[in-house]
């Protein structure tokens, strides 16, 4: 998979494998020098070496390989469809189920169900360890996803993600009382500077983010809110929720820990999509309902 990244103000002068490492959370600093000894990272067609500093305004070409060498298996496991056409499929993934194997989670993900599910009608723009994968939700978020069953499908949905016409609203609870009924957060997001699982708001090595909020109900000591992503960076409801200083209940990462609701992983749902179909031009619009767990949350905190 090739990926452009474009070089901002405030990353001139670093290392062109710290740069690499900072805009794509699945690659390492070490995973980044190697691909440049590879020949894996080029600008203007030519391979860049791993001494360079970078400067602003200049774009490189990054030839990210299979995170595995082996195809996926085609797993058995129920899904929620939502929605399914020739084109499209919309899967309701529950909390706990990972998106595509990784490192600690070699099957028993949603790209495993989905191949079972689909077959050969996938899109092969993520490659092989991600079949179809338009975009990611986390491990312990619940809700809707969309994968693409063709390269056609996918390019289109991506460009709806790129300007932003593909919607995601989110439902979750947070700590405390959230000061506004509604209101928006615009704050970058980047690798956190010691902590290179997390993501923080940061000015450097960072991309725009943005965030609407609105209240759908209080509680005391918590906020029932739904969030719409603008952008869609990693991490984002959560790490901008935590900025304003209202963690998403159960996140422990960015979070920690809150004795008075025992929960595992963050109480956040992808409740609802709109998003042109690609073929048909079609809106369309699918909903999640709030699963068990999240009902369950609302209802310890209204007692």
């Amino acid at each position: 998979m090739t990926t452009t990244l474009s070089v901002g103000e405030d990353a001139g002068g670093l290392r062109v494998d710290v740069f690499l490492a900072s805009m794509l959370p699945e690659l390492t600093r070490s995973a980044a020098a190697r691909l440049l000894e590879n020949g894996g990272v080029t600008r203007k067609g030519r391979a860049v070496a791993k001494s360079h500093k970078v400067i602003a305004g200049e774009s490189f070409d990054v030839e990210i390989p299979d995170s595995a060498p082996a195809e996926n298996v085609a797993q058995d496991i129920p899904l929620d469809v939502v929605f399914e056409d020739g084109d499209v499929i919309v899967v309701n993934k529950p909390r706990g189920m990972v998106v595509h194997p990784a490192p600690g989670h070699a099957d028993g993900t949603l790209v495993n169900a989905l191949l079972h599910h689909c077959g050969d009608s996938l899109s092969g723009i993520g490659g092989v360890m991600r079949p179809g994968i338009v975009h990611r939700i986390d491990r312990d978020t619940s809700g809707l996803i969309i994968a693409a069953k063709n390269d056609y499908a996918h390019r289109k949905l991506a460009a709806q993600l790129s300007d932003h016409t593909l919607s995601r609203t989110y439902e979750c609870v947070v700590r405390g009382k959230l000061p506004q009924d509604a209101g928006t957060i615009s704050a970058p997001i980047g690798r956190h500077p010691t902590e290179r699982k997390k993501m923080a708001v940061t000015d450097k090595n960072s991309r725009a983010a943005v965030t609407h909020y609105e209240v759908i109900a209080r509680y005391p000591g918590f906020t029932h809110a739904r969030c719409r992503l603008e952008t869609g960076r990693t991490h984002q409801i959560r790490v901008h929720m935590a900025s304003i200083g209202h963690p998403i209940l159960g996140d422990e990462v960015y979070g920690g820990r809150d004795t008075r609701i025992k929960l595992t992983g963050q109480c956040l749902h992808a409740r609802e999509l709109r998003f042109t179909h690609p073929r048909t031009g079609e809106e369309i619009h699918v909903t999640a309902e709030l699963p068990p767990y999240f009902a369950d949350v609302l209802l310890k905190i209204s007692r």
